[in-house]
Parts: structure tokens; sequence; C-alpha cells
């Protein structure tokens, strides 16, 4: 049997090529970890200390309710900021310069003080801190939804694209000698590739013309589909389930109600006691965003829908910042200027006027679930409507939902009747005259 002289080749060209990213990643790993090991804090543990403490008010390079962090070691004595970390209100009160003159600069608020913090945690926040920020040359390119540069492997994508081309090069070359090998050894052995009868047939459409049985069946058959998908089209008018319309401050709920569990009525508060469940006014937007001014990611990092749909942390700061110059909220000097501009929201969910739906009489009362109607928001990253919002749905809703009268006097008198008269167990919004007309049409 003869000997194939490239897989040699092939073998020696991935030897060289594993050994080559083994090195590269050694040696990125170690430059990164003796970067680390550098200085009297461990910037990174300080990182995750100043997001825990001090990140609700304090950027390292932004003027926010604190000042900013970046070099304060280089203004301040190291001793004096363990001092005023661990107790600032003393510091004020004793009547120390710098602390006094921080206290009146900012509004006469006074730090929140933190004496659980050892020497070595100030140390590690301070760290960070001093730690120069890593500013991006280029705008990071993304293939395949993995982002570009310089990651925490170790190995540049270039190294592992140039790896991927070489075997598919090698694959490509290996296919083609397959294929020529194969037809060597059918031409060899007298083998010939059958053709294609040309056989003339009829044509299918003057075979199915000629058969009137057929002809009259299709016509039935055409009208009645006909008649059905325009009775389907005349049904949806004024049905606008899955509509998702594009609102000028890009709101997500997946980040909000999802991510960050914030309870739908935090924000449409007046869906317990009122008819709407209300568009939350720009301040209940500002109690978190005075301090959050940009978006730093999920901790899993951005999914390929989301990058292929543009929703970077650039995307949802810019959004922030839209909110500000909304309300009128002056950044660098963290104050209002009284130049506010309305945000003209558009409408989603809207309910014809002639029928009348209460929120809070199915929130507070009943204690139904917003997803029940609305779907599940908190995975929406743009709101749309789920429900169709039709007659016929609240109608089976009421004929299907129990209602709770555990708890309601109300509900329980009117329980205790029905089970008397028509031995109810169970009851429903349709047997309280749920369906009556005049209860969602007067």
């Amino acid at each position: 049997m003869k000997k194939v002289p490239y897989r040699n080749l092939i073998s020696k060209v991935l030897g060289v090529s594993l050994v080559v990213v083994l090195l590269l990643s050694n040696s990125l790993l170690a430059q990164e970890s003796a970067v680390a090991s550098s200085g009297e804090g461990d910037a990174a543990k300080g990182k995750q200390l100043f997001n825990q403490n001090c990140a609700a008010c304090h950027a390292l390079n932004k003027k926010m309710t604190g000042p900013a962090l970046a070099g304060v070691t280089e203004k301040y004595d190291k001793e004096w900021l363990y001092q005023w970390i661990k107790n600032s209100p003393a510091m004020i009160k004793s009547g120390d310069a710098d602390a006094l003159k921080i206290y009146n600069e900012y509004n006469q608020a006074a730090m929140t003080p933190f004496p659980l913090l050892s020497n070595q945690d100030i140390d590690d926040i301070l760290a960070y801190t001093d730690a120069p920020p890593v500013a991006a040359a280029a705008p990071v390119a993304v293939v395949e939804g993995v982002q570009a540069g310089g990651d925490s492997s170790g190995i540049s994508n270039e190294i592992i694209l140039g790896a991927l081309a070489l075997v598919f090069a090698l694959l490509v070359m290996m296919l083609v000698l397959v294929n020529k090998t194969l037809r060597r050894i059918a031409e060899a052995n007298g083998v010939v590739l059958e053709k294609e009868l040309a056989e003339k047939r009829l044509p299918i459409w003057k075979a199915f013309a000629q058969n009137q049985f057929l002809v009259l069946v299709f016509s039935i058959f055409l009208l009645l589909s006909a008649a059905y998908f325009a009775y389907g089209w005349m049904m949806q008018v004024g049905v606008d389930q899955g509509y998702a319309p594009i609102q000028p401050i890009h709101y997500s709920h997946k980040i909000h109600a999802g991510d960050n569990a914030i309870e739908c009525k935090y924000c449409h508060s007046s869906a317990r006691v009122s008819k709407t469940s209300g568009i939350p006014s720009l301040n209940v937007c500002m109690n978190c965003h005075k301090s959050i001014y940009e978006y730093k990611g999920n901790p899993e990092g951005p999914s390929q829908e989301d990058l292929a749909n543009g929703y970077t942390n650039e995307f949802y700061t810019g959004e922030i910042k839209k909110l500000y110059k909304a309300v009128g909220w002056d950044e660098e000097n963290q104050k209002y200027t009284g130049e506010s501009k309305p945000v003209e929201w558009v409408r989603i969910h809207n309910l014809p006027d002639f029928a009348y739906f209460n929120h809070s009489q199915h929130v507070s009362v009943a204690g139904i679930e917003c997803q029940t109607c609305h779907g599940p928001v908190e995975e929406m990253e743009i709101m749309y409507q789920y429900s169709p919002l039709t007659m016929g749905w609240c109608v089976n809703c009421h004929r299907e939902t129990n209602v709770k009268v555990e708890g309601n006097e109300y509900y329980e008198k009117i329980h205790a009747e029905l089970s008397q008269k028509y031995g109810v167990d169970k009851l429903t919004a349709a047997q309280m005259g749920g369906l009556e007309c005049g209860k969602c049409h007067y």
C-alpha cells in the first residue's frame, strides 16, 4: 500500500500551531498574573468591593452624588482615608478641614460610614481607583456573536481564526484527493453514471384540465378556502395582538423586570387603586438613574440575539442620556436645570371606548398577576401586546377563573348565598354576573 505523504505534513502543521497557541496563552496569562500581584492592594478584589459599597454614589472618572474617586490617594493621606471611610460623620463633627470641605461642597450630606471595612479592604478599593481604566483603541468587532479584542483567555481571535482557516483548507484538500481517487476507481471498474431518461410525458396541467371531476372539486375547495381566509381576516380587524411600536426612549422590560427583578407595580403604581395602570412619570426612573448613569451589562454577557440587534452597553447608556435630556438633569453638576421635555410614549394596549376595564378590581381585589394578561413581560426586550384583548378572550377568563374569596367579606357573602341556593363549590366571575353585558358595556 502506498504511503500518503501529506498526512505527516498535516500532523506537523497542527502540532506546531498547537505549540504556538499554548506558548502565547501561557505568556499572556503570566503577564496578567504579574500585573495583578503588583501593588499593596488587590485591584480585582477592590473592584468587587467598590461595586458593592461605593458604586451607588461614586464613579471613577465622573462626579455623581459624591466626587470621582480616580486618583483619590494623590489628594488625601491614606490614614485620613481610613478614618473618613469608616466614620465620616465623626470627622465632620471634629471639625476636620478636608472633611468639612467635602461636606459643604456636596450639599452637606454626610457620606455613609463603613465601619465593617478593614484597612486591607480599603487598600483593595484604593488600588482599584488608582488603576488607570483600559481605553478601547478601536470599535469592537463582532464575528458570529463573539466579541473581538483581548479577552481573559489570552488567545486572540486572529490566532483562532487562522487555525480554523488552516484546518478548513486541509479538509478541502483531503476531500479533493478522495474525490479524484473514487473517480479513478470507478473508471477502472467500468462504472458509468445513469443518465436521466428523456421520456416524454403528458404535462400535469393538461391531465388535470381533462378531468372534469377534479376541476369541480378544486373549484369548490378554492371557493371555501377563500371564504375561510376572508372571514379570518375580517375577524382580526381591531385586534392588535403582537403590536410592538418603537418608543422614543428604548425601555427594556427584560433588564428592569427580568434581570433586576423590579416589581411591575413599582413603576405602574396606579394599577393598585385606579382604572388604568398609568404611565410612570420620569421622576420614578430618576429614583435609580440619578446614580445609574451607564449600563455595564449582564454579568453573563450579551446574548448573540442582543448583539445582532445592536443592544450593546453603549446603546443602553445612550438611552439613559435621552432620559437625562428629557428631565433636564445636569449630569456634570448633579442637579436639575428646569429645562424638561415631555416624552411622547406610544400606547400599546388600547381597548375600545365602549369597553370598561378596571385594573384595581383585577389586580388588588382579584389578585391577578400582571403576566396573566400581559404575558412574560420580564422576558420582553421590546414591549408588545401579548393577548388579543377580544371580548371572547375576556369572557373565557371570567368563565374559567375562580374568584379568591378568602379574606374578602364581600365575596364570602356572595359565595355563601350561591352555595346555599345552587350548591356552588367554587365561585367564578361568570357566576357572579361577570357575563352580563352591563358589567363591561354601559
